[in-house]
């Protein structure tokens, strides 16, 4: 895993900084488990969306909802890897697995 400087300011002045750098070491196994390798770029947009992700369940806000049926294309590989983010971070809508599920889908195409 190769990460930006801008990836590595976003963890460094994230209020929830221990927990979002546990989350990206786990999630960099667990991509790694597939063979899914998301280039710096998509690192760091990704790294930024686990910190808001973060930022949204302390604060119990949710995202809008969106219409599953618009990630109808998206990967079960790559739903899953999303889901298994939201159940670790805890106290989400499961509309950020979809929306969350794209930058795994992206990543796979690399």
């Amino acid at each position: 895993m190769t990460v930006t400087g801008e990836a590595l300011q976003i963890i460094s002045t994230s209020e929830h900084q221990g927990e979002l750098q546990e989350l990206i070491d786990w999630l960099n196994g667990e991509l790694a488990a597939v063979k899914i390798e998301p280039t710096e770029l998509q690192w760091t947009i990704l790294i930024n969306h686990l910190n808001e992700m973060l930022k949204r369940s302390k604060e119990q806000e949710k995202i809008p909802e969106v219409d599953p049926e618009m990630f109808s294309e998206v990967s079960q590989e790559a739903l899953s890897l999303a889901e298994g983010v939201v159940k670790r971070i805890s106290e989400l809508s499961q509309d950020e697995m979809y929306v969350l599920s794209i930058h795994f889908e992206t990543a796979k195409q690399n």
